[in-house]
């Protein structure tokens, strides 16, 4: 895979680069994903600011903060696992979440 956006059962959103675990089934002679493998996955968090205006107009403007955190803060693994089972969705990031999550695991935007 590449780097994506997951969500998971827990409601955590994180962003790594994963990859499919695949295994084979014999019986079935396929072969199926069983979890992913996330290389330095970090949560994103999302907070919005909501800011009152006096303007007719514009009663009220949000703004949207994103901040990386690593996802388990306690661990030095760099590679962590997680079943299939717990992930309900997957997605490509915006190219600007991209850019901040590679600057912040790499020291540089690719």
């Amino acid at each position: 895979m590449s780097i994506k956006l997951i969500l998971l059962k827990s409601g955590e959103t994180l962003i790594s680069d994963a990859k499919e675990l695949i295994i084979n089934n014999l019986e079935a002679k396929e072969k199926e994903v069983c979890g992913y493998l996330l290389n330095k996955p970090h949560i994103v968090s999302i907070r919005k600011e909501v800011f009152l205006t006096e303007e007719v107009e514009t009663i009220k403007r949000s703004e949207v903060q994103i901040s990386l955190l690593p996802w388990i803060v306690l661990t030095s693994d760099e590679d962590l696992t997680i079943p299939k089972d717990w992930v309900v969705t997957i997605a490509e990031p915006l190219s600007s979440v991209k850019e901040m999550y590679e600057e912040k695991v790499n020291g540089q935007s690719s």
